[in-house]
This record gives structure tokens, C-alpha cells and sequence, in this order.
């Protein structure tokens, strides 16, 4: 697999409705949800639903998740660590170097994960729609 360039230009832009092929619109959604996910801070955390309902595809959780499977080949970092499901499992820990890997990077940022799970799931928790609302 070859890493594809990213068009990011390190500031957000709204979604807009796809015109282009297949392939192209979910490579520019891909782009939107490396967008948000590069704003999670360290020690915050989000979910695959709370990026999809930023960038109005509430339905697409699951597209969210493969997009974080192809943050490794990205030429732009990607803290994919950050993004967890809706109760705050590690469900994407599969996709990491070693399977405690997305653990420690939780941890050296502050996080306690017990069981694959946050504790102080709620406490963590970076909301897209509230906390870039506020930009």
C-alpha cells in the first residue's frame, strides 16, 4: 500500500456534498476525519459517532473507524489513539503496532484505561460539536 499525499491545509473546512466518483468522496471525507481527529488534544479523547456527527454523517461511525485503519500510511500524523467507540472501548487497538500499544499512548497522555475501556470516560470525552463550536 502506498502512502497517498494529504491535501490538508491545517485549518478545517466544512463538508461539502461530494461531486466526484466513489473513491474521491471517501477519500475527501477520509481527509475531513484526519482533519478532526489532528484537533483532539492530548489527554481528550472522541468517538467514531462524534466525528461522523461533526461532519454531518451521523450514520457513518463505521467509515470513521476505517479511516482511522489508514491513519498509519498518512504523510501527516494522525492521533488515532484518540478516537475510541461510543463507550470508550479500545476497539481500534487492533490496528496499532502491538496490542497494548493504543493503551500505553492513552496513558502517556494522562488516561487510565482499565480492561481495554477509559475509565472517566465522560471526563475525557472531546465533543467535535461543542468544542469547535466554540472556535
Amino acid at each position: 500500500m502506498t502512502a497517498r499525499k494529504s491535501t490538508n491545509t491545517g485549518s478545517f473546512s466544512p463538508p461539502l456534498e461530494g461531486t466526484g466518483e466513489a473513491f474521491g468522496e471517501v477519500s475527501s471525507f477520509y481527509d475531513k476525519v484526519y482533519e478532526v481527529a489532528r484537533l483532539v488534544p492530548p489527554g481528550r479523547v472522541t468517538s467514531y459517532g462524534a466525528i461522523a456527527a461533526f461532519l454531518g454523517s451521523a450514520q457513518s461511525a463505521r467509515m470513521v473507524g476505517w479511516a482511522m485503519n489508514n491513519a498509519p500510511v498518512q504523510e501527516k500524523f494522525i492521533p488515532a489513539h484518540r478516537v475510541v467507540n461510543r463507550n470508550g472501548l479500545l476497539t481500534g487497538k487492533h490496528h496499532f503496532g502491538t496490542p497494548t500499544a493504543m493503551q500505553e499512548l492513552l496513558e502517556a497522555e494522562g488516561i487510565q484505561v482499565v480492561d481495554d475501556q477509559i475509565t472517566d470516560f465522560e471526563k475525557h470525552f472531546w465533543n467535535p460539536m461543542t468544542e469547535l463550536a466554540m472556535e
